[in-house]
């Protein structure tokens, strides 16, 4: 879930910042922009002050120019020199059909296209220039062009024209956005920070409560959730989680403490009732077929019984799990039950490794083999093979126990190992229905599960599966 929860966080967090990021460096290039516009304005009014009282051209001859005109254009030549020499600005004095009063350098123009003419054209109409375009910092090539109108009784007599060049201002603006950048990547870095800390705290409390569930569902009843970190609703959650919990395991209990004293005080009296059977067939003529059914029936109840109380043991005990040679185990159980095979004529064998490990409570495990080799030597004919089979698989250690008899089909494969279940083709093979059921359960305290598929062309094949990492 976190996986999942961090990165829309991230996404989020990063939509934010750049909706904050590119608005502010789109404004700090237009107020870098704005000072040159502003400083440049300033600089044409004066230029526009000086060339004020310049009225006469230079090109005159009718003896319009009297020397104090001619002064005052050498003093606005000299400015104009000085300031393009000082700040490499190009500006211009220009009467209103683009005719040059002043400018510097000299050979320079009156704009006729571009941004230029358009502020020129401005001036001529009596207003100064306000918003030229904006110049970004890749744009080499930009240039920032103002205009001032020069007025003179009310009319605009000539224009002012500075054209600037723009490597110092896209240099600031560039300088400013890297500024934003890094705060940008400091906050991101802060936000992811603050994100995974903020995930983490609220999902623990999930974490917790997902390995809690999972050690309940696999039978460790005792797993509960400390109810003291993450929000207040998980904290309510992981309370009422560890409420139900404790019912559930009180109703286990009493169920499983029902079946153990029922089993328990059941076998006294059956074993005087067996007793009596026992006494009254004393006074029966000799294979008397009511009494041996009867004594039959009372030896599976007793059977019965037995296994129920195995079977509540099996689900309440704890295991005791430790690192067991299962190779070693295995074999020992197939040497132990092949004097019965052989009485019966089943081949019994063992095959895999010598020595494979894994974790497993092996009183459990011994007691789980015995059940499932009792199973197949019950089914399996005469001078037909059992075999038991160990294997390392990955993160596992496989035991297989394969038949040849008669086999389950589907719909008995999926009702395999549920209580008191028995096949209606082998119900006249002793049983109670438990066994596998038991053997379920004492696999299922170690971490350990069985499974049953199919053993072509005929017969059973049971697998059981013991992890070899410690729990």
């Amino acid at each position: 879930m976190r996986t999942r929860l961090l990165p829309l966080l991230i996404v989020l967090m990063a939509g934010v910042l750049l909706a904050l990021g590119v608005p502010l460096g789109v404004i700090t290039a237009g107020v870098e922009q704005q000072k040159v516009v502003v400083d440049r304005i300033d600089d044409a009014a004066r230029f526009a002050a000086l060339a004020q009282f310049v009225t006469a051209r230079p090109d005159a001859g009718d003896g319009t120019k009297s020397p104090e005109e001619d002064e005052r254009r050498a003093t606005l030549r000299s400015e104009l020199a000085r300031y393009y020499d000082l700040y490499g600005i190009r500006a211009g004095v220009y009467y209103r059909d683009h005719t040059p009063m002043a400018a510097a350098p000299k050979d320079l123009r009156a704009p006729g296209d571009g941004e230029g003419a358009r502020a020129f054209s401005e001036a001529l109409a009596g207003r100064r220039s306000h918003d030229p375009r904006q110049i970004w910092p890749w744009d080499d090539s930009g240039r920032i062009s103002v205009a001032s109108p020069v007025i003179r009784d009310g009319d605009v007599v000539a224009v002012v024209v500075t054209d600037s060049p723009t490597g110092q201002m896209r240099s600031r603006t560039l300088r400013g956005w890297l500024v934003i950048a890094a705060g940008e990547c400091v906050a991101m870095l802060v936000a992811v920070g603050a994100a995974i800390r903020l995930t983490g705290w609220v999902l623990r409390p999930v974490r917790v409560l997902d390995t809690a569930s999972h050690d309940i569902a696999t039978g460790r009843m005792k797993a509960r959730v400390a109810a003291t970190a993450g929000p207040p609703e998980l904290r309510r959650l992981a309370r009422s989680f560890n409420e139900m919990a404790d019912h559930v395991e009180d109703v286990l209990e009493q169920q499983r403490a029902f079946v153990a004293d029922a089993s328990h005080q059941l076998r006294n009296p059956l074993s005087a009732l067996l007793l009596r059977i026992e006494l009254l067939a004393l006074e029966l003529p000799d294979g008397n077929e009511e009494i041996a059914s009867v004594r039959t029936e009372g030896k599976r109840l007793a059977r019965v019984l037995d296994d129920l109380l195995d079977l509540a043991l099996a689900e309440h005990t704890a295991a005791d799990l430790q690192l067991t040679d299962i190779a070693a185990l295995a074999a020992e159980r197939v040497d132990s039950w092949r004097p019965l095979a052989d009485d019966r004529g089943v081949r019994l064998s063992y095959e895999g490794h010598s020595a494979v490990t894994g974790w497993a409570d092996p009183i459990a495990l011994s007691s789980a083999l015995d059940a499932v080799v009792d199973n197949a030597l019950k089914f399996t004919p005469p001078d037909e093979p059992v075999t038991v089979a160990v294997a390392a698989d990955g993160e596992c250690v496989t035991i297989t126990v394969a038949d040849r008899g008669p086999g389950l089909t589907d719909d008995e494969l999926a009702r395999i190992g549920d209580r008191f279940w028995r096949s209606g083709r082998h119900q006249n093979v002793s049983g109670s229905g438990l066994g596998l059921s038991i053997t379920r359960a004492l696999l299922a305290a170690g971490g350990a599960a069985i499974a049953y598929a199919p053993h072509p062309p005929h017969g059973l094949k049971v697998t059981v599966t013991v992890p070899r990492t410690a729990p």
